[in-house]
């Protein structure tokens, strides 16, 4: 896409023409499909990319590059330029092909009575998810395809050829890549235009999920039947189709696809979303821990309620004093000994895991810091939960043991002594 682009402007600039307005033009991928006999006579059909500009205009006006294939798109009640806002051509993908119709040819609403459809679809897609609109635009012709011609029976389209055409159906999201949490209320965007009045509208909402296919919402305008919710269907004659989840959980993640039905032409556009919930992360242990040289503990790091899967638990040891070193400050160790826990599937879908290791104190590692990370790709940084050991040696606990019974002792045998002496003055 990005060599279509260069080799269009460089066309442009070659003719010497200039735009005035970021979205009078377009340059766009055509994927042409072209019929070829094999060796034994049967018919092939290969799809041909073929460069080509999309371009927004009036009928009879002359195309921005003369050299390539040109797509004039007039204006309709459906006016596609309008569904693009002000965005720069430079970051819009554009691919353009033939719709087949499945050999079905009926007079489009609004259209003269000598006149007939071929159709090609359209999508834009912004290159950095801002939208995705999907449309189909009529060229209209003298005469008709047979009923059982499809796309590769089309005429052909000369190199140089321009195509004036027109709108018929748009749909719109502003909404390709959606992300949340548990919990939230969350909008799926969905807007369409089609350029007749009071058009035969049947609108669609399902989601993929886990392979299966799970029906949202059905309407169908001319009937007024709805069956499902999370369209509010008083903003349907605006056009807008957005489809609105009240509190996310999980089961909601997938994907979700609006679809709008106005016969013999239907479009659809592909909006995914992404549940993603933070881990809560939490020590089994305070901001300091103390315990006596040669005594064992399980220092355990608990990644709770995170969603997706993947999450990754590393423990560092690090020696505090060596902070303040501003050059040669060695770098925190990642320990070696950590053990997992098997991953726990908690009642709102969400999982939790254990990260642990089993510490033997020793007077070497009094005053180290542990820290736990915890990695997630809901987290834009690890969550960090420390701990500073302290190590008291036994000796201490022992001497002061030896004293206490010592004092105990010579006390018992000083009452007893005097005990004896009381008595013997008696």
């Amino acid at each position: 896409m990005c060599l279509l682009k260069i080799l269009t402007l460089f066309l442009l600039l070659r003719a010497g023409v200039k735009s005035a307005h970021p979205l009078q033009w377009l340059p766009c991928m055509f994927n042409d499909y072209i019929p070829q006999a094999n060796n034994e006579g049967v018919r092939d059909i290969h799809l041909l990319q073929r460069s080509s500009i999309l371009q927004f205009g009036q009928q009879g006006d002359n195309p921005v590059n003369p050299h390539g294939i040109t797509f004039l798109v007039t204006q309709s009640k459906a006016h596609l330029r309008n569904f693009m806002m002000d965005t720069d051509a430079d970051h819009v993908d554009c691919v353009i092909q033939r719709y087949n119709t499945g050999g079905i040819h009926v007079k489009w609403p609004g259209q003269k009575s000598h006149k007939y459809n071929s159709w090609f679809s359209i999508t834009l897609t912004h290159t950095q998810g801002l939208f995705i609109i999907s449309g189909i635009l009529a060229h209209t012709c003298e005469a008709p395809l047979s009923e059982h011609d499809d796309v590769t029976n089309c005429p052909a389209i000369e190199d140089r050829q321009t195509l004036t055409t027109s709108a018929a159906v748009i749909l719109k999201t502003l909404s390709p890549m959606v992300t949340s949490g548990l919990g939230h209320q969350k909008t799926l965007h969905c807007q369409f235009a089609v350029d007749h009045k009071a058009p035969n509208v049947s609108a669609l909402w399902y989601q993929h999920s886990r392979g299966e296919r799970r029906i949202l919402l059905k309407h169908a305008s001319r009937s007024g039947q709805t069956e499902g919710r999370g369209v509010e269907l008083k903003n349907l004659a605006s056009g807008d189709l957005s489809y609105t989840i009240p509190f996310t959980e999980v089961k909601h993640t997938g994907e979700y696809v609006c679809s709008v039905s106005v016969f013999p032409l239907s479009i659809s556009l592909d909006i995914s979303l992404q549940i993603q919930e933070s881990p809560q992360v939490s020590l089994n242990v305070g901001p300091t821990l103390t315990l006596q040289e040669g005594e064992e503990m399980k220092l355990i790091c608990e990644a709770a309620k995170y969603y997706p899967l993947d999450v990754h638990i590393v423990w560092y040891e690090k020696d505090p004093a060596s902070s303040g070193q501003r050059v040669g400050a060695p770098v925190p160790k990642a320990m070696d000994n950590i053990l997992l826990s098997s991953h726990k599937n908690n009642m709102d879908r969400t999982y939790s895991l254990l990260g642990f290791f089993y510490l033997k104190a020793s007077l070497e590692k009094s005053g180290r810091q542990f820290t736990c990370s915890v990695s997630h790709i809901s987290l834009r940084m690890p969550i960090k939960k420390s701990f500073i050991l302290t190590v008291e040696e036994p000796s201490s606990w022992f001497f002061t043991l030896t004293v206490c019974s010592v004092i105990v002792i010579l006390l018992s045998v000083l009452c007893f002594n005097l005990r004896y002496l009381i008595l013997g003055e008696y």
